[in-house]
């Protein structure tokens, strides 16, 4: 049976998920999707079916990873890099970090095949939120890849040591490893929002557009954080996100907010009002759930180049 592109392409978000979980980035995700597409069908008549042509492509993208891995450092969240700071923080405390170190998110529908199970696409969602894609990145490249391999996609340790080329031994090992950095770092909340959460995610947007800061604050819970990178500072408490939001963060007053999915996490794109008359985008902002109350608050400013791999408007004319 033969292959043709088309075939290869089904399996774009999947791949393009793999490589986020690996990565951190959604640019790079999409580079490294695109660079397996390429090397597969350039090898295509290596393809001798013995496996599934999804396990074939993973198999590409994973050594597309390692290979990207092997000269770069870690990416990071704000929450990693000190303290955090007051609501208040001089201007000279709003340092910017290049692009490349900070993790960034990825739309959930860009990152979860279409053809995944509900079970599936619960483990999938899971495993692209924040919290998890930055405690991968505290592992060793391959630590990363064995751990994916075998607790997101199921695979067995002889598949994996076929894929990276080393022992059975070798990647039970690697996995052991990798099952204790991450043992106290794992996100247990559940992959689908409750009635109840969907209810304070209403609120929060209604609070949020009439700017009435005190209902927001309680929405949030007591060790609630906000991170706006590429900036490094980060906020932390109920009672310093308001100061911030009644001081530096004023300008979001007025902001309208379109609902979206990234990382597993409900997500809005935030538009500030122009003085040139309706809105432009500001920041996409990822929210943290625990229970009915928000953990996170994730405004990621760089709209240039996220609002385009979330299908999102360059301005809002009203």
């Amino acid at each position: 049976m033969t292959t043709d592109i088309s075939q290869l392409e089904v399996h774009r978000p999947a791949l393009t998920g793999h490589c986020y979980r690996m990565l951190g980035s959604v640019v790079d995700a999409d580079d490294a999707a695109q660079e397996t597409m390429i090397r597969a069908w350039k090898s295509l008549d290596g393809f001798d079916g013995r496996s599934a042509l999804r396990t074939w492509l993973y198999r590409i993208a994973t050594n597309v990873c390692l290979d990207e891995l092997a000269d770069r450092k870690r990416r990071e969240r704000p929450m990693e890099e000190g303290s955090p700071s007051s609501g208040a923080p001089p201007l000279d405390a709003l340092v910017q970090r290049p692009r490349e170190h900070w993790i960034e998110p990825i739309a959930d529908a860009y990152a979860i095949p279409t053809d995944a199970d509900p079970s599936e696409r619960a483990i999938l969602r899971q495993s692209i939120r924040l919290a998890f894609v930055a405690a991968l990145q505290n592992l060793a490249p391959k630590q990363r890849a064995v751990l994916l391999l075998i607790e997101v996609l199921g695979w067995s340790a002889a598949e994996v040591a076929e894929t990276l080329e080393t022992s059975v031994a070798g990647v039970n090992s690697a996995l052991q490893r990798a099952r204790a950095t991450l043992a106290h770092r794992r996100d247990s909340a559940p992959a689908a929002l409750s009635a109840s959460q969907e209810q304070m995610l209403q609120r929060y947007v209604e609070a949020f557009e009439r700017y009435d800061i005190d209902q927001l604050a309680l929405l949030l819970r007591e060790d609630a954080t906000l991170s706006m990178p590429p900036y490094a500072l980060w906020i932390q408490g109920p009672e310093a996100i308001r100061t911030w939001m009644l001081g530096l963060g004023c300008g979001c007053r007025g902001s309208r907010l379109i609902p979206t999915a990234a990382c597993g996490w409900p997500a809005f794109a935030q538009y500030r009002p122009s003085p040139d008359g309706g809105h432009k985008p500001w920041a996409l902002i990822v929210l943290e759930l625990a229970g009915d109350q928000i953990t996170g608050v994730n405004s990621f400013l760089d709209t240039e180049t996220l609002f385009p791999r979330f299908d999102l408007p360059m301005e809002l004319s009203v």
